[in-house]
């Protein structure tokens, strides 16, 4: 089976082509107009799309080698994400699948980053005779959620973010110590060089018996430290110490959370995605908590852990193998705040 996948959910235009359950295709364009904006500007999310993804796909079918012909289905991020940057990615794919009378898939996104921490190797495929009943963990800018996946396909949210996600709580550090948008890989860099413990912030809801998380209030807690600390004169290093122990402060809350999840449901697999399981302090602190506890770990590498279609792509081949995949409409209209 060939599946293309697209994905427009926010900032990245990605499409990929699947084919049996490998990726010969796959190619992402990050935005980086919204830099000079800190932060994403949707109106110019849309128009970038609209510009890349024509690109991107003729690019890809000649990567794998495929006639636009053989494509056998289209799928695409249903939701969640902005709104003028789903319709994008949804007008595509249905003028695709349309043209080429194939069915059209709409794929929630949270769902498909659960599962891109089984696309490995090289070529990289998804490996599914991987998959045993897991804990999930998808943290990202716009969201953190803790997943009971039992068996592929299937899944229960045990929590979520309350207010700021984890990554949207580095991406305000990051400005508020005036830093380059986005945010995250700043804040890891310079947390480098800092010193974790130098600054004690609190772990919001760490202690709380439900599995939900809230970074607001730590994020107010590091403006109440640059205020009291006249934030315009900070040295370098008391920078870097703010960077290392915000960071240290939001990893120590999502490894408490998911240990705790995994030894409620007695599994001893924890899965890894989102944007955020690109740092590798939080790749290191998973790690080395896990084989303490004998949980096996699998980290989306980081090719995968942003926003991409292949994920979206695999996730829609498995829907039509094994018949449960909900073929949408042409008129189907995607939906900007799509729940898991």
């Amino acid at each position: 089976m060939v599946v293309f996948g697209i994905e427009s959910s926010c900032d990245e235009s990605s499409v990929a082509v699947v084919e049996n359950g490998e990726i010969t295709a796959h190619l992402v364009s990050s935005q980086r107009i919204h830099v000079e904006y800190g932060g994403v500007v949707p109106e110019l999310a849309t128009r970038e799309h609209l510009a890349w993804l024509p690109r991107l796909a003729k690019r890809a079918l000649d990567i794998s080698q495929k006639k636009v012909s053989q494509l056998q289905a289209i799928a695409v991020t249903g939701g969640p994400g902005l709104p003028g940057a789903l319709m994008i990615g949804t007008s595509f794919a249905q003028a695709m699948a349309w043209a080429l009378s194939v069915p059209f898939i709409a794929i929630n996104h949270h769902e498909a980053h659960l599962y891109s921490a089984f696309i490995q190797g090289v070529p990289a495929r998804i490996f599914w005779d991987r998959f045993r009943p897991c804990i999930s963990l998808i943290v990202s800018g716009g969201h953190t959620i803790l997943v009971h996946v039992p068996a592929p396909l299937m899944h229960n949210v045990m929590g979520s973010t309350l207010d700021d996600a984890a990554g949207e709580c580095l991406d305000k550090t990051a400005k508020m110590l005036g830093l380059q948008y986005p945010g995250g890989p700043v804040i890891e860099k310079l947390a480098q060089k800092g010193d974790p413990n130098k600054i004690q912030f609190p772990r919001p809801m760490i202690d709380d018996p439900s599995f939900n998380f809230s970074f607001s209030g730590l994020k107010t807690s590091v403006r109440y430290y640059l205020r009291d600390n006249a934030a315009d004169n900070l040295e370098q290093q008391t920078v870097c110490d703010i960077c290392a122990s915000v960071q240290a402060a939001i990893v120590d809350v999502l490894v408490h959370k998911t240990l705790r999840a995994a030894f409620e449901k007695k599994v001893d697999l924890i899965t890894i995605s989102g944007g955020v399981s690109a740092n590798q302090y939080l790749r290191n602190r998973f790690s080395t908590e896990c084989k303490k506890n004998g949980i096996e770990l699998m980290i989306a590498s980081r090719e995968f852990c942003t926003d991409n279609a292949a994920m979206v792509a695999v996730v829609a081949e498995r829907k039509l193998l094994q018949g449960n995949a909900q073929i949408k409409s042409l008129n189907f209209e995607p939906n900007p705040n799509w729940e898991l």
